[in-house]
């Protein structure tokens, strides 16, 4: 399916109602949760995010409050935001203001948001005008987005999380931020990531970096985010943003949307346009879209699609079909009728699972805990008339012995490539000098073994290195496809992630999560959903299918955050204890 097929697609989708399925309800200011999903949440502190026209509660409003409903922002969907402001019950600026003082009252528990924008609320004002003259741009005008701080802005500082690109800021955007800006969206600011997003050191901690220091789970403060889009995660379960961006080589929208409790797509590979984006691997890398339900992220990537040719910063032509005929790039189709009495008429669909068939890979070795939320999940499903069978893809571990090696190559040939464009060190031999000869960036650890083996990679030309890649993107892709097809597959499911492990800086993160290698590598579409809790952290559900069946996955991912109904709010508790011990397998 190329480009224009997906959007067609998800056009569809969305005209039908079915990716709304996920704005999921709240009763009584808190959502409705299974207690045998061991969330153990009977009394524990929950921070509601409750916005009125002044502004902004860490509680539901009191009896002074203006007459006018709040809105939930813990809940809240974008057709509703949309609604609100078609009507002129709501502005751009309101909710704006509304997230820029949860910012402020919120962001320093968790470390999340490294800057706003101080243009926002002059955007806002822009999009409260289009929408006074009825010129909205489509979905996502007036709405907040938070952006991964290795996507470039021309008016924010870039940094990858590291004080070496902590100067002048990129001279343009990256192509997805045009597109964000030119479909109205409020730019609220930047997030912390792990610094070079995880591809740095050999034993890392997810969520730091030398500009941003520790972003926190707010689930669990002394627990680990996931990384590398650790705080785009972190700022969306604690309601700083409607909508965020990540970006991803293998796992890192996906593993940190698990372990904070939120919902993050990992588009089909070249979907979306990495030109200005700090790379890792052309091959791999792809920007996407995270937020609190499967509609949010879907109408994000409904804006993300497109932009002609799209290149890598290395300069490569990313494969697949990324442009679309008639130079249309399908971002803003669907856009006219979001707010429609009948589409909101749409919000459940309760026979959507019926029929479906998801194979389930449990994987035990995330421990027994995770393993009794997937088989509460296969219940749910099965209830809701889905056909649940035990799958196990092929070949992982032969992906785990090729990917790194190849990544290495990759890397060395972007990163020059992208550092070319910048500011300060110009290729990976003088960013290892900086490294070395500045303090701030051996804080938390001290290595760089990821960069020195890059260094010393052979280069993509080299038929070692070429053989490498072309045998990965065939077992992947075999993995995937094999599994799909000898069961008969709608989608292929497994745990996102274990429950968060405890932040150490000496010890390093705690975890090989191996569900996301096959769709990563592969370039396929993956999407995690909240699925329930291990001891008041949250467990996500991953959900994989074939290439360019992003609209598919994302109905699917709906229905099913829909009738698990998982989500809760976070207790920003300090510590629920020591790590849980489980097997580990290498």
């Amino acid at each position: 399916m190329g480009k224009r097929s997906v959007v067609a697609a998800l056009a569809a989708a969305l005209a039908t109602g079915s990716l709304l399925a996920g704005g999921t309800s709240v009763t009584g200011g808190r959502d409705r949760t299974d207690g045998t999903d061991g969330s153990g949440s009977a009394g524990a502190p929950i921070v509601r995010a409750v916005a009125t026209e002044t502004g902004i509660g860490g509680s539901p409003p009191s009896a002074d409050a203006p007459p006018m409903p709040g809105v939930d922002l813990d809940t809240v969907t974008i057709p509703e935001l949309q609604d609100r402001m078609a009507d002129g019950s709501l502005t751009s600026s309101a909710l704006t203001t509304a997230y820029l003082r949860r910012i402020n009252a919120i962001n320093p528990k968790i470390h999340a948001v490294l800057r706003t924008d101080p243009t926002a609320l002059r955007q806002a004002a822009a999009s409260d005008a289009r929408h006074r003259h009825g010129d909205s741009r489509g979905p996502l005008d007036g709405i907040p987005v938070l952006l991964k701080d290795n996507v470039n802005t021309r008016d924010m500082p870039t940094t990858a999380g590291s004080s070496a690109l902590a100067g002048s800021p990129p001279d343009t955007d990256a192509p997805l931020v045009t597109r964000l800006r030119d479909a109205g969206a409020v730019i609220l600011g930047k997030t912390n990531l792990s610094e070079w997003a995880n591809f740095r050191a050999a034993k890392p901690t997810s969520g730091w970096s030398a500009v941003g220091g520790q972003t926190h789970n707010p689930y669990v403060l002394d627990r680990n985010p996931c990384g590398s889009s650790s705080g785009s995660a972190a700022a969306l379960a604690a309601s700083l943003s409607q909508v965020a961006i990540g970006t991803e080589t293998d796992g890192s929208i996906v593993c940190p949307a698990g372990m904070n409790g939120v919902v993050g797509h990992k588009p089909s590979h070249g979907l979306v346009s990495q030109a200005g984006v700090v790379p890792i691997s052309a091959e791999q890398d792809t920007a996407g879209p995270m937020a609190r339900n499967v509609t949010d992220a879907a109408l994000t990537l409904s804006v993300l699609l497109g932009g002609g040719e799209a290149r890598h910063p290395g300069g490569a032509l990313l494969p697949g079909d990324t442009s679309l005929p008639g130079g249309r790039s399908g971002s803003n189709g669907p856009a006219g009728h979001l707010g429609s009495t009948g589409m909101l008429g749409e919000l459940t669909h309760r026979g959507s699972l019926r029929g479906k068939r998801i194979g389930l890979w449990r994987l035990p070795s995330l421990g027994p805990e995770v393993d009794a939320v997937m088989t509460r999940t296969a219940e749910k499903l099965r209830t809701a008339g889905a056909e649940v069978v035990e799958v196990t893809p092929p070949y992982q571990q032969r992906l785990a012995e090729l990917e790194f090696p190849a990544l290495f190559s990759e890397f060395h040939r972007d990163i020059n490539a992208y550092l070319a464009t910048r500011h300060g060190p110009r290729n990976l031999a003088a960013l290892i000098d900086f490294h070395r000869t500045h303090p701030e960036e051996r804080t938390c650890f001290a290595g760089q073994e990821l960069f020195e083996r890059a260094l010393a990679a052979p280069p993509t030309t080299d038929p070692a290195y070429r053989a490498k890649r072309a045998e990965l993107k065939d077992l992947s892709r075999r993995s995937m496809d094999e599994t799909l097809s000898a069961h008969h597959l709608d989608a292929i499911a497994a745990p996102t992630n274990p429950p968060a492990w405890t932040t150490n800086c000496a010890r390093g993160d705690n975890d090989v999560i191996p569900s996301s290698t096959p769709a990563a590598v592969a370039g396929y579409p993956s999407l995690s959903v909240p699925a329930g809790f291990v001891n008041k952290l949250p467990v996500g559900l991953l959900l994989m299918a074939g290439d360019r069946q992003d609209a598919e996955l994302l109905s699917l991912g709906a229905a099913v955050q829909h009738r698990l109904n998982a989500w809760r709010a976070p207790g920003y508790l300090p510590s629920v204890g020591p790590d849980a011990s489980r097997r580990r397998t290498g």
